[in-house]
């Protein structure tokens, strides 16, 4: 039995996808696209670019911790907030907010195939961090 929609995009996002490019083929439509909004801007991404941006992220992380606050489905569509804290290659003692993230997937397949991503350097204020701990499965 294959993962559910919501297992999927959740492992995903918590895999080591920055040090494992191929999670990105285990979890991706080989016809898939992700529209992501970030604070540099949009790109349209396929997945052999995908597996790019993450070979290039395993470059600069030491890892990455995600907490998920929400995780919601409807029908084939996935949605999830998550942040993401780092300790970098410079900093290797302390760990720091790096990103809040909400994407939406249409899962196709059993595989995510159509994303909108939008992402933001994370505010480490604890009001701000403190809104994306509450978990909603």
């Amino acid at each position: 039995m294959g993962l559910t929609e919501k297992q999927l995009v959740e492992s995903f996002y918590t895999s080591e996808f920055y040090k494992d490019p191929s999670q990105v083929s285990k979890h991706f439509h080989n016809d898939a696209e992700l529209y992501w909004n970030s604070s540099a801007g949009f790109n349209k991404m396929n997945v052999k670019e995908l597996e790019g941006i993450c070979a290039e992220m395993g470059k600069s992380f030491e890892y990455l911790r995600p907490v998920i606050s929400h995780l919601l489905q409807d029908d084939q569509t996935v949605t999830i907030r998550i942040t993401f804290y780092t300790k970098t290659i410079e900093n290797p003692d302390e760990e720091i907010p790096l990103a809040h993230m909400v994407a939406i997937w249409e899962i196709k397949d059993g595989k995510m195939f159509k994303g909108y991503q939008m992402s933001q350097p994370a505010d480490d204020s604890p009001e701000n961090l403190s809104s994306f701990m509450g978990t909603n499965f």
